[in-house]
């Protein structure tokens, strides 16, 4: 694995991938055992808090008027309306720069949409997209969690492969398909750029 630099790099790693590939538990993997320091971005949502979900800890829970005066003010790194549910879900700039203030780099889960528009803003973050070994690997994840229906999990299969396409976007692909190999080839490459942040 070759690991290339940008001119500048920003303390902002992306983490993308479709449903099933397994990043929310290689989130939680880096978060607890990463050498590099990290401070998960806490996501913005005008969607109603679950049971035991905390404002600003699991999410920072808007009114859609709130968000909509963040979005005007450009307070947003990036955000969107999600599942068409008339849901927005956003990055504010200043989780960003609560992770600068604390020399830590920022982690962000967010999907291929985000991402782009991220990597617009910051053009030296490092960004990673999280593959599983194949589509047929995702139907059989997605069924295993017996949380959705059936057609349900056919539309994030149709989903999930047009995300794969935006793969090559990302500076790196890293197929789970070995838990432990995964992240230890994340921390590979976080371990490379931190060390190119302080070049």
């Amino acid at each position: 694995m070759e690991i290339k630099f940008p001119a500048s790099v920003s303390r902002v790693l992306v983490l993308s991938g479709p449903s099933g590939s397994g990043k929310s538990t290689i989130v939680d993997r880096l978060l607890n055992e990463s050498p590099v320091r990290l401070r998960e971005a806490v996501s913005a949502t005008t969607r109603r808090p679950r049971p035991a979900e905390v404002d600003g800890k699991d999410y920072f829970f808007l009114s859609h008027e709130e968000f909509a005066a963040k979005r005007e003010r450009g307070d947003f790194v990036e955000c969107a309306e999600v599942h068409g549910v008339g849901d927005w879900y956003g990055t504010l700039a200043s989780e960003i720069s609560r992770a600068e203030r604390e020399s830590v780099w920022a982690l962000l889960e967010i999907d291929v949409e985000g991402a782009l528009a991220v990597m617009e803003r910051y053009p030296g973050a490092l960004t990673i997209f999280v593959l599983a070994p194949s589509m047929e690997e995702y139907r059989i994840r997605l069924e295993s969690r017996g949380t959705e229906t059936s057609e349900a999990i056919s539309r994030r299969i149709a989903t999930a492969s047009r995300e794969v396409q935006q793969a090559e976007r990302y500076r790196y692909s890293v197929i789970n398909d070995d838990l432990d190999r995964a992240v230890l080839e994340i921390t590979t490459i976080l371990s490379a750029w931190e060390e190119q942040s302080h070049a």
